[in-house]
């Protein structure tokens, strides 16, 4: 890759984010370091170890090399990066990916299933309860109801030309590689999860959000490179989130008999590449799609 010819050096620690790399106006969460001495406050501390640390908490529920905070930065903290404190105050909410009103609990068995390709824990299970309770003591003094400043991904515009795949590799082989390997695999730095995998059988399935390229290249734009958030152009962001969403990954959980199907009932969209051909792999074809929930 083009990162590696160029001597990019050895991925380190990713970096913490300070006030400044905050979204302008975004409202400032709690530490949970502050929840109180008590049952409640061990369930809140318990819930962002589970952001950071998924796997070690939960092993039962995670199937591949991902944690929670790889897409809710900071521990869910985060603006701009799908914060926590964000998302609760809107919850019960109807929800277009099952039709459903879906409390927050129910929202977060979806990251488990899709971005974290296991398991959901069972309703009021004591994983879900910490990380609702994690969301909740983070979230005190906003309004219920009401989207504040920082949620989700800020919007991204369309590009000026639809993203292209070679494009896409070199911004990857330039901005991404060096972290995230060259073969998206991820990887890790002493014995422990740092950067996460991008494609291939640890990375996230083809139900997850990131699987869209208008919400990955979304993230991507506000929130990479780590350090320097920004530094892409509206242009590579789509780009190198079409070429990463083009790679092999997960089957969807919601597969049918076959990826035109699958395709036809929930990836109708011109954001998924799931059911096409890419490279001449058919992409969600179990021929060459690991399945999803697979233990690590």
């Amino acid at each position: 890759m083009v990162a590696d010819r160029l001597g990019s050096p050895s991925p380190s620690e990713p970096p913490s984010f300070p006030v400044q790399l905050q979204a302008a106006g975004a409202f400032r969460p709690p530490s949970a370091a502050d929840a109180p001495k008590d049952a409640y406050g061990d369930a809140v501390r318990f819930g962002e170890q589970l952001m950071t640390d998924t796997a070690n908490h939960a092993p039962q529920y995670v199937g591949n090399g991902l944690v929670c905070s790889n897409c809710h930065l900071d521990a869910g903290r985060k603006a701009g990066a799908a914060p926590l404190w964000a998302a609760f105050v809107n919850f019960p909410a109807f929800r277009a990916k099952n039709g459903e009103i879906n409390t927050f609990q129910k929202r977060v068995q979806d990251c488990f299933l899709y971005s974290l390709n296991g398991t959901p824990p069972p309703l009021g299970s004591r994983e879900l309860i910490a990380i609702e309770s994690y969301a909740a003591f983070m979230s005190r003094g906003l309004p219920s109801g009401m989207s504040p400043p920082g949620r989700g991904f800020p919007e991204i515009d369309a590009p000026e030309q639809a993203p292209d795949d070679r494009r896409g590799a070199m911004v990857y082989g330039q901005k991404c590689s060096a972290c995230h390997g060259p073969d998206g695999a991820g990887q890790k730095i002493a014995g422990g999860p740092a950067y996460p995998p991008l494609w291939g059988a640890r990375s996230y399935n083809w139900g997850a959000g990131m699987a869209r390229i208008d919400k990955a290249a979304a993230f991507i734009r506000a929130n990479m490179p780590q350090g320097n958030e920004g530094s892409l152009t509206v242009q590579e962001a789509w780009d190198v989130a079409h070429y990463i969403d083009g790679k092999t990954r997960p089957q969807d959980p919601r597969f049918t008999s076959s990826a035109k199907a699958t395709r036809t009932l929930y990836q109708d969209t011109p954001f998924s590449r799931y059911g096409t051909v890419v490279g001449g792999v058919s992409l969600g074809d179990p021929s060459n799609t690991p399945q999803s929930g697979l233990v690590r």
